[in-house]
């Protein structure tokens, strides 16, 4: 399931949750929440514990105190136990918790970009560049990092679908008074919510250091309530409880092995904190307060893919103290007429809003922020639709947290929405690195260097600097100036410098070694088919000069500098689900070179090449199937220089990468290959194959391969966290093979 699994089930899902709805005939006429208790019986009071994942077993514990008639007359909870008794406060029942649980998993709570398919073009076209690791703040000569390692943003997407209280809430006005805590990043003091807007309340109560970026709330940095008060029997206290039921989840410590890392002794030391303030807690209870204890073993709180595991556990861990609970009973009718007064019937408010309003936008324009959204003033809100808005937000890369809230003037019902600028920006860095090898002795190796500098101006221009060292170095300097705030067309200034190794073969055996260099200046219009693809028209003007590095010297190239000038034109599309292992969509791209003595061209002729590629899946099994074609237009012939080089891994597998040289030629590609083993925030690792058929025009080298080529593959392909790694073995009908390592986009 992807990072937008939870809204595509989101039908579903609705559907089942107003079955389970139906099932209590309370909706309809349930009085005001947060009715008064009778004063016959004491005021019973669950307090809920963080822990992660394994807060999934209070779920358990509830199921329970419901099938015993146990009234919960108020709510406390941090970080997981703030999910789950937020949830249960504004009336989702237990049937209604349990099939969320079970639509959740890491990737749907952690993976926050948007569907590849919805990004901007332009960030599309990163996943071409061999980047690794996230993308660093540089100002002042100082690199800074994000708060944590994801935003929040698909989170509390998913806390909007528990919570069916929506916008602004005081919370002892729900069906059961409720209360969150968060800790202060600054004053490092516990700060409890009794009202607020509870998606965002139950994500600040959660966001661990490092792992989930710190909310801001009322010039507040706030992070998880469980470094400061992880079971909250004092604020049940507040509320009034005369009994305490307090589940607490435990904070297990990791053993001597796992604290080999900054990553787990940071983990070693929140769980130390933690688990002092539980025991202080559990210091406060008193005889008549019941303590459920759920002996969840070595259930990890990372564990967020296997989350309706534990809810017997909570369950098991109520039956233990039954005989205690079930002094707190309440006769059926009594129980059934408090449990109508709490349900609350959710109604999603889908009237229209008058207005969209940025909140604190310093530097993005709020006119190209807007147009990004399909939110649109005037048409019915559709919540589904405005989390994708907020993902989109978030992917175009501005923004650290995005959150929106409604907001009632006079006459005027305005969307806010609060996208909070990245911290770290607007200046980027990023690295990437990229390593190949045919185990013949031909190694590749190349580091990458990218420097962003955005928002400019207010139309969001953005000057880029790529420098790349290794067997290809390179320097690219672009300078990219939207002409309107929706950045539809745009005009982008560069200069290219490059010098790159060109081997020549015969066959497959090498007969010389080139370096090539270019240096050269060019000028794109063109237009932004918003996240669809992008059309460039430009001219460019330089010089390339060619020397002999290794081979006989009959073999070296005329001496001196070649004058380039020409017209160029790109069309890109691009609607693929991965740029690594796509398994859906397609994308293509044309490019036309048209060198012209009129700029100064030594060499006219005119050059085009084009590619495309499918994916299709079904469940684990992909089929991907990919064309590229180029040749001349019109009757100067190709330049030596500037001919086609084809061969390698995936490119008529089992020759030398750059082997196959020709004036045209026409390839295609079946690709076939399995997903084995599955990752929680990365793409996995796959099985496949290859069949590959190409017909090429005159070799360079006589006695090359030409005409119809057929070849094969195999290969093992993995996501890392340094890039895609793939090992093959190709070989062709001609009986040349070659095995290959790849790390990077072959």
């Amino acid at each position: 399931m992807t990072s937008w699994g939870f809204a595509h089930r989101a039908p579903r899902i609705a559907a089942a949750l107003l079955i389970a709805a139906a099932a209590t005939d309370a909706f309809a006429q349930a009085p005001a929440p947060g009715a008064s208790r009778p004063a016959t019986r004491p005021k019973i009071c669950v307090v809920l514990s963080g822990g992660g994942a394994r807060g999934a077993a209070h779920v358990g514990v509830l199921k329970v105190l419901e099938e015993m008639r146990v009234p919960v007359d108020c709510i406390t909870g941090t970080s997981m136990g703030s999910l789950v008794g937020a949830a249960y406060a504004t009336g989702t029942t237990i049937p209604e918790m349990e099939l969320i649980l079970a639509g959740i998993s890491t990737e749907l709570l952690f993976k926050e970009r948007p569907p590849r398919q919805e990004q901007a073009i332009r960030r599309k076209l990163d996943d071409r560049l061999d980047f690794v690791g996230p993308e660093i703040g540089f100002r002042d000569w100082e690199f800074e990092l994000p708060k944590g390692f994801v935003s929040g943003v698909q989170l509390e997407t998913v806390l909007r679908y528990l919570a069916k209280a929506k916008g602004y809430r005081k919370f002892d006005e729900l069906g059961i008074p409720f209360r969150a805590v968060a800790t202060d990043l600054v004053t490092g003091k516990a700060v409890v919510f009794a009202d607020g807007e509870l998606a965002n309340v139950m994500r600040a109560s959660m966001s661990v250091p490092g792992a989930i970026a710190p909310a801001e709330f009322d010039g507040k940095i706030l992070v998880d309530g469980g470094l400061t008060n992880n079971l909250p029997i004092d604020v049940a206290r507040t509320m009034g409880a005369d009994v305490v039921i307090a589940v607490n989840l435990g904070t297990p410590l990791a053993p001597r092995d796992q604290l080999n890392s900054i990553l787990g002794v940071s983990g070693q030391v929140i769980n130390i904190l933690t688990e002092q303030n539980v025991q202080l807690s559990l210091a406060t209870l008193k005889p008549t307060d019941i303590l459920i204890l759920p002996e969840l073993g070595d259930f990890s709180a990372a564990d967020f893919d296997h989350l309706p595991k534990t809810v017997p556990i909570g369950e098991a861990a109520t039956r233990k103290v039954a005989d205690r609970l079930a002094r707190l009973s309440l006769p059926p009718a009594e129980y059934a007429a408090l449990r109508t007064r709490q349900l609350i019937a959710a109604s999603t408010d889908t009237r229209p809003v008058d207005e969209i309003r940025f909140l604190n936008l310093h530097r993005v324009n709020a006119e190209t922020a807007q147009a990004v959204m399909d939110t649109k003033p005037g048409q019915s809100l559709d919540p589904q639709v405005l989390d994708a808005d907020l993902r989109r937000l978030y992917g175009t890369g501005d923004f650290e947290h995005v959150n929106y809230r409604i907001i009632e003037e006079p006459g005027k019902r305005v969307l806010a929405v609060d996208a909070v600028e990245k911290s770290w920006g607007p200046n980027y860095l990023r690295f990437g690195l990229g390593f190949s090898s045919d185990f013949k002795g031909d190694n590749f190796f190349n580091l990458l260097t990218s420097y962003r500098r955005t928002w400019i101006n207010s139309l969001g221009a953005e000057w880029r600097n790529d420098l790349q060292i290794g067997q290809t170095a390179s320097f690219a300097s672009e300078f990219y100036q939207p002409l309107d705030a929706q950045q539809y067309f745009f005009v982008a200034p560069r200069v290219e410098l490059q010098r790159r190794v060109v081997d020549l073969f015969q066959g497959d055996r090498r007969l010389a070694t080139y370096d090539v260099r270019y240096a050269r200046a060019g000028f794109d219009v063109g237009g932004q088919l918003t996240r669809y693809g992008e059309l460039r028209l430009g001219v460019l003007a330089g010089t390339l000069e060619a020397s002999l590095n290794t081979g006989p010297p009959e073999l070296a190239p005329p001496a001196g500098r070649i004058e380039q000038g020409a017209f160029t034109g790109r069309l890109i599309f691009d609607q693929l689900d991965s740029a690594i292992f796509p398994r859906s969509g397609a994308a293509a791209s044309a490019h036309v070179f048209a060198s012209s003595a009129a700029l100064g061209a030594d060499d006219p002729y005119t050059k085009w090449d084009a590619d495309g590629v499918a994916a299709w899946s079904f469940g684990d099994h992909t089929f991907n199937f990919g064309v590229k074609a180029g040749g001349k237009l019109g009757n100067d012939a190709l330049p030596r220089y500037d001919l086609f080089q084809w061969g390698g891994f995936l490119q008529q597998s089992g020759y030398s990468t750059g082997a196959l040289v020709t004036d045209h030629f026409t390839f295609a590609r079946l690709m076939y290959y399995n997903k084995f083993i599955r990752q929680k925030l990365l793409e996995g690792v796959y099985a496949g194959f290859s069949l590959e058929a190409g017909k090429y025009g005159t070799p360079l080298v006589p006695g090359s391969p030409t005409g119809f080529l057929k070849s094969a593959s195999v290969f093992l392909g993995a996501d890392t966290p340094v890039g895609p790694l793939y090992f093959g073995y190709g070989r062709a009908a001609d009986h040349n093979s070659s095995f290959y390592l790849f790390l990077g986009r072959p």
